[in-house]
């Protein structure tokens, strides 16, 4: 896995992606302690509304990113947003209103949602090999799950130094970093020319994702991995606390527990992916987010003091299929657009995926709070198993990058079709299929 990092400008790239994230759950534990300082026993209520404006955020500003970087140099762009990024959370220490905060959040946010698809549309350009992408992709991953894992405890221990507010400044310290060395990493430009700013540009990832089948269904497993997530993410702490009657170090237990095999799954997919092709690993990964959910509901019901260790093993599973179902997702999004509009596509999936987030959050913690959590549980696990079996309709088996197609309003002098054989007036060829301004929908 590890080879991915010698390429110098990926290197570069990952080592800004670990601090910035280092920075992020610094400010995520700051946050909870501000909303404390602020709203005592309504903390809660604050973080509820910042997180919910987080996805509205991402889901909203999304695919501004596409358009964004068709028109900017990628690389000024990324660093003006680390920048902003940076100003955001070195005003949050000096707020005093919980609007204030709110406000900061939106715009955080809303930086984070143009910076991380462009960012992530940059690595295909800088690995062009497959086997080498992928890994990237796993490294991706893991990164992810080992800020989660560590960073609470990095926060624990500079809490003993200093108070909540010098966590943001070292918020701001990972942006900074992230905003250099992104500025010291040759980027390529994938701008268009002559840019078009037509309000068309700013859906045109949504579009193009929508009108390809392999990418209808990679929206459904999101949505298998967003319920199943939602489920361990929002009502873990009610599981261990008010079921299982264990204490606070149970609960960051259980989330270790789903962080490390996403963690070790990670690890593991380059090999998994060298044997076995995407589909049937998403697939499955998904149809087995399902029924993990209807396991732990089994287990809610029929076990008594053997809950815990089932939770813990269920958690850890879910966590597991659910890094099997979202990492091979940068293969499927790289295969599926050209150069130039994979900023668009890839904001496109942020947006959409966060899309899922949105519907499943609010879903898990209402179900748990009115109708229990074995039900919760079911169905959760209803709607992850729907989209599983969803998915297979929407990305058929038989999908070859090539595709033999027409075009019948080309002219004979068109760039685009020289070499094409001319059957019955159309132009006929096959090459990598994607959805653009020559090929509008998939063929058949």
């Amino acid at each position: 896995m590890l080879t991915a990092l010698a390429n110098r400008p990926y290197r570069r790239l990952f080592t800004a992606q670990v601090v910035a994230l280092v920075g992020t759950g610094l400010a995520t534990v700051a946050l909870g302690l501000l909303a404390y300082d602020l709203a005592g026993a309504d903390a809660g209520a604050v973080l509820g509304t910042a997180f919910a404006i987080k996805m509205v955020a991402y889901v909203g500003v999304g695919p501004l990113a596409g358009a964004l970087a068709a028109r900017l140099p990628r690389k000024g762009l990324l660093v003006g947003l680390d920048l902003a990024r940076v100003g955001v959370v070195a005003a949050l220490p000096w707020v005093d209103a919980i609007w204030q905060v709110h406000l900061l959040i939106f715009v955080l946010q809303a930086a984070s949602a143009v910076f991380t698809p462009t960012f992530q549309a940059t690595i295909p350009d800088l690995l062009p090999d497959e086997r080498e992408y992928t890994r990237a992709l796993s490294l991706s991953r893991l990164a992810y799950d080992l800020e989660s894992l560590l960073s609470p405890l990095l926060a624990a221990a500079a809490l003993l130094v200093v108070g909540h507010g010098d966590l943001f400044l070292g918020t701001a310290v990972g942006f900074a970093a992230s905003a250099l060395l992104v500025a010291g990493t040759p980027l390529p430009d994938a701008r268009t020319a002559p840019a078009d700013r037509s309000p068309a540009t700013i859906t045109r990832g949504v579009r193009a994702y929508l009108r390809t089948p392999r990418l209808r269904g990679l929206i459904a497993v999101h949505l298998a991995v967003a319920a199943a997530g939602s489920m361990v993410l929002v009502n873990t702490v009610g599981y261990v606390r008010e079921l299982l009657g264990r204490d606070e170090t149970s609960v960051a237990v259980a989330l270790a527990a789903y962080g490390l095999g996403s963690a070790v799954a990670a690890l593991a997919l380059p090999r998994v992916l060298e044997r076995h092709p995407d589909r049937p690993v998403v697939l499955r990964a998904a149809a087995a987010l399902g029924a993990l959910l209807a396991l732990a509901a089994l287990a809610t019901a029929v076990l008594d003091d053997l809950r815990w260790p089932a939770l813990l093993a269920l958690w850890a599973a879910i966590g597991a299929a659910g890094a099997l179902v979202l990492t091979p997702g940068g293969r499927l999004l790289r295969r599926s657009a050209d150069r130039a509009d994979l900023p668009a596509v890839f904001a496109a999936d942020f947006s959409l995926s966060h899309a899922c987030w949105l519907l499943c959050y609010p879903l898990a913690g209402a179900l748990a709070t009115g109708a229990g959590l074995p039900v919760a549980l079911l169905v959760l696990a209803a709607i992850a198993l729907a989209a599983a079996l969803t998915a297979p309709r929407l990305w058929p088996e038989d999908d070859p990058e090539s595709i033999e197609h027409e075009h019948h309003d080309l002219a004979d002098d068109h760039a685009h079709v020289r070499g094409a054989a001319l059957v019955g007036g159309c132009h006929r060829h096959a090459h990598a299929y994607r959805i653009d301004d020559l090929h509008v929908r998939w063929p058949g």
